[in-house]
């Protein structure tokens, strides 16, 4: 199964989650007494607040999908296939830094350019720091988005 599958699978699993969550909501809120309603306030909020988070990675994961099909057709998206990998696959560290510091040096060079972020983000990947990799594509979307 495809990633884009298992994200539409989820994210319809969550919808439904929601629709029930905002019923129970609704039951509280017409109890009309003072915790009840305090209750179906806060279970209301739940469902607004996964629905923005489902939202925000949803809308991550197609603005990164459209800037590496970009890429491709630019032929600016590299072939990491030959990188030195674990028996488990990961690619070896001393690789995945030596990759990590020619995308930093490139960044350096040319900071206004999303393309530059993008691969930064795809070494910090590479290097298993997912935290910096999510954060550095935030940044190169936000310089796709302004072009």
């Amino acid at each position: 199964m495809s990633t884009r599958t298992v994200a539409f699978l989820i994210t319809a699993a969550l919808a439904v989650y929601f629709v029930l969550l905002g019923g129970r909501a609704v039951v509280l809120l017409g109890t009309g007494e003072p915790v009840g309603v305090a209750l179906g306030v806060g279970v209301l909020l739940l469902p607004l607040v996964g629905a923005w988070i489902a939202w925000t990675n949803i809308r991550f994961g197609f603005t990164t999908e459209r800037m590496a099909r970009l890429l491709e057709a630019e032929g600016a998206l590299p072939d990491l296939s030959g990188l030195p990998r674990t028996p488990s696959g990961r690619v070896e560290r001393a690789a995945a830094d030596e990759w990590f510091e020619e995308r930093k040096r490139d960044v350096e060079a040319r900071p206004e350019d999303w393309r530059t972020w993008f691969l930064l983000a795809q070494a910090y990947d590479l290097s298993g720091d997912r935290g910096r990799a999510r954060e550095t594509m935030r940044k190169a979307i936000g310089l796709f988005s302004g072009v």
